[in-house]
């Protein structure tokens, strides 16, 4: 639950000018947004409104502990996927839709471990329970 309220916040977040620098430049998708969450985070509508989603599926999935570990270990694996393709696709591209930069990229790294890990350690499985 506290991971998807982070989600649900950042989503907010990203569309508050100040909290959201260069705000009058954020774009819909693409890489031409130049709005930046804290001023590090490259950011746009699209971008927001999946992390509102995220943090929504959250919720819905905290209501067991079966769903809130497939919620931190899927949403962690999604996350891993999401720094290799930043890593892969060019900044300044078509390819970079979302937009990610730097900063996102290595932020999805670490939400990808820490989703993992707390998926894994913080959840005990079934056959644990017997």
């Amino acid at each position: 639950m506290a991971v998807a309220i982070v989600f649900l916040l950042v989503g907010v977040l990203g569309f508050i000018p100040g909290v959201t620098t260069d705000y009058s430049t954020m774009t819909f998708a693409g890489h031409h947004s130049d709005a930046k969450l804290l001023g590090v985070f490259e950011v746009s509508v699209l971008h927001n409104i999946v992390h509102l989603l995220f943090g929504l599926a959250g919720i819905l999935m905290a209501r067991t502990a079966d769903r809130a570990r497939l919620y931190l270990i899927g949403g962690g694996a999604v996350y891993l996927v999401l720094w290799l393709y930043g890593l892969v696709v060019g900044q300044e591209t078509a390819a970079n839709f979302v937009p990610l930069n730097p900063a996102d990229d290595w932020l999805h790294l670490v939400l990808g471990i820490g989703m993992i890990a707390l998926g894994l350690l913080t959840t005990r499985r079934a056959a644990d329970r017997v």
